[in-house]
């Protein structure tokens, strides 16, 4: 079977771990988180970083820091993980759905001005499977309407956007380091930020907004989203060799264009001119005329030896949403269609060209019967 994803973790790794059991520093205590955040953050152009728990949590971080009133609006795409609405409703806000751009699959920028009303508070672009948003539109209405950015990274570490790192764009962006990630701690994220009012928030939300001057002594809410030491430690020794991992995730991405380019019935993922592309997941779009959806697709392929995962179902599509009222009769047709049609192929970092090209003669196979 040729895994959907695999994690390539080597002997740094346990070597910093191994210091930490040494030590004794195991816990949301040691020198691995700080010099995490402090390097992360560098990476990517940006000032603080606050690590946390993963990338669900940094996201509530993220919305907490505006402390939203109920019916607060934050304008998302509809076509992302569940974290992102999440986030937002736990805050007490309101979620308000964008379709996908059909050439990136990111946010639909020209659609976002639409639904700006006296309730919006922020814009969450997500990059989607590596390729980043289109981010100066979203920019350019941020300070128009004088909205918050909250950039969802968490699927684009180490892309960039006009020459400069996402996660670099916003005034506040979020990243996951899950094991599927090109940076992993196993589970983990952060939150990065350029405010200082912003990060002294982040760093009190994400542990149970203890006072720094009087312990166990409350005046809000917060939560425990630690990370820990030793997730750090595996965070350090993955940043270490960032370079390496982006360009073997691009090498994947170039290598399945090529060898797919010419099959019929699929759409590809792209690199628009203002981008880079770091190919997370390697996505691709069945044409809707070949009479296959990609859960079908899947399974032919599954039967080949071959894993693969689902596009995202939209937001509006959620079952649990509709229970709350959300999103009735709301249509997205960009992403029906690509959730429909989408899925990615096998995309991890242990990924070798014997195994690309199996994979692409067994697509080549189904798609040309």
């Amino acid at each position: 079977m040729i895994q959907v994803n695999e994690p390539l973790i080597g002997e740094k790794e346990l070597q910093y771990v191994t210091e930490c059991l040494k030590t004794g520093w195991i816990s949301s205590a040691g020198k691995f988180i700080k010099e995490f955040e402090e390097k992360w953050a560098a990476y990517c152009g940006m000032k603080y970083g606050v690590a946390v728990s993963n990338g669900t949590t940094a996201l509530q971080i993220a919305i907490g820091c505006l402390d939203l009133e109920p019916g607060d609006e934050v304008i998302m795409p509809t076509f992302t993980i569940i974290s992102c609405a999440l986030a937002v409703i736990y805050s007490g806000g309101k979620p308000v759905l964008v379709d996908s751009d059909p050439r990136t699959w990111t946010i639909d920028v020209s659609r976002v001005e639409d639904k700006v009303t006296s309730r919006t508070r922020a814009i969450m672009p997500v990059h989607i499977y590596g390729h980043p948003c289109d981010m100066k539109p979203i920019q350019e209405l941020a300070g128009k309407y004088k909205l918050v950015i909250i950039e969802d990274a968490a699927e684009a570490h180490g892309a960039e956007y006009k020459g400069r790192k996402c996660g670099g764009l916003g005034d506040i962006s979020c990243f996951s380091f899950y094991a599927n990630k090109i940076i992993t701690t196993g589970e983990g994220g952060m939150v990065l930020t350029n405010n200082e009012e912003y990060d002294e928030r982040a760093k009190s939300l994400r542990n149970l907004c203890f006072r720094n001057d009087r312990r166990f002594y409350h005046t809000e809410l917060g939560s425990n989203f630690r990370l820990t030491n030793l997730q750090a430690a595996i965070g350090i020794a993955q940043l270490e060799r960032i370079d390496e991992l982006v360009e073997k995730k691009r090498w994947i991405g170039h290598s399945y264009n090529e060898k797919l380019k010419d099959i019929p019935w699929l759409i590809l993922p792209i690199e628009e001119s203002w981008a880079k592309n770091v190919y997370w997941m390697y996505g691709i779009v069945l044409d809707e005329n070949m009479g296959m959806d990609a859960k079908g697709f899947a399974r032919r392929l599954l039967e080949h030896g071959v894993d693969t995962r689902p596009f995202f179902l939209g937001m509006h599509e959620q079952p649990v949403f509709h229970e709350m009222g959300l999103f009735r009769d709301e249509h997205y047709p960009v992403t029906e269609q690509i959730a429909r049609q989408g899925l990615y192929l096998p995309s991890g970092l242990t990924l070798t060209e014997d195994q690309i090209d199996e994979i692409a003669k067994r697509i080549k196979e189904i798609l040309t019967k």
